[in-house]
């Protein structure tokens, strides 16, 4: 891994244990063994490092995750396996993530508020690229595009709640819970 990956990696696992401000930027060096002027070579500042951690962790995630659904099947059949890929990542069951501590995103929006902050923004884009997903998917059954974006939006606002669930109230069956919701979603789809 070059001193840039090692960097990101680094600093990853210690926003994603402790928090971004808590976090500084000796610790950062400390754990990884990188000196700083390596680092500031790479990264002006601890937000741009940050924005590089964000684009690392959405390719994770998102890889990781578009795989378990596609394994899964396609349309409907992949659209609930979201949840199933929620339970192993809540317990501990998909190592590329780390253990469990929460959506990375959901946390660094946490400290960055504003809305037009850029580390904000790139939380958001996040999720909307997840929910295009799930909807990408869901037209694989021959939903139409705004149907399948309606139901995709509904997946992802179960997804949301039960990774909040599992992490702040401690519910790691919180993705089984959802997933009985969710096919409730799913089957409704047709009426609609």
């Amino acid at each position: 891994m070059d001193k840039r990956q090692q960097l990101i990696s680094t600093a990853f696992t210690l926003f994603y244990q402790r928090g971004i401000h808590a976090v500084g930027i000796n610790l950062i060096l400390d754990t990884s063994g990188i000196a700083k002027k390596t680092l500031y070579h790479h990264f002006a500042t601890k937000e741009d490092l940050l924005l590089a951690v964000l684009e690392y962790r959405d390719s994770v995630f998102r890889d990781w995750l578009a795989r378990r659904l596609r394994q899964a099947g396609s349309g409907r059949i992949a659209s609930l396996a979201l949840f199933d890929a929620l339970d192993d990542w809540f317990n501990d069951r998909v190592a590329e993530l780390q253990p469990f501590a929460g959506c990375f995103f959901i946390n660094c929006c946490a400290e960055f508020g504003d809305v037009t902050h850029p580390v904000h923004r790139h939380c958001a884009r996040h999720k909307a690229d997840i929910q295009a997903l799930l909807s990408e998917l869901l037209q694989q059954d021959g939903m139409s595009y705004q149907q399948a974006s309606a139901v995709a939006a509904r997946l992802c606002l179960l997804k949301e709640g039960a990774i909040v669930q599992a992490y702040v109230c401690g519910e790691l069956e919180a993705a089984k819970l959802a997933k009985s919701l969710a096919m409730e979603i799913v089957k409704g789809a047709d009426i609609n």
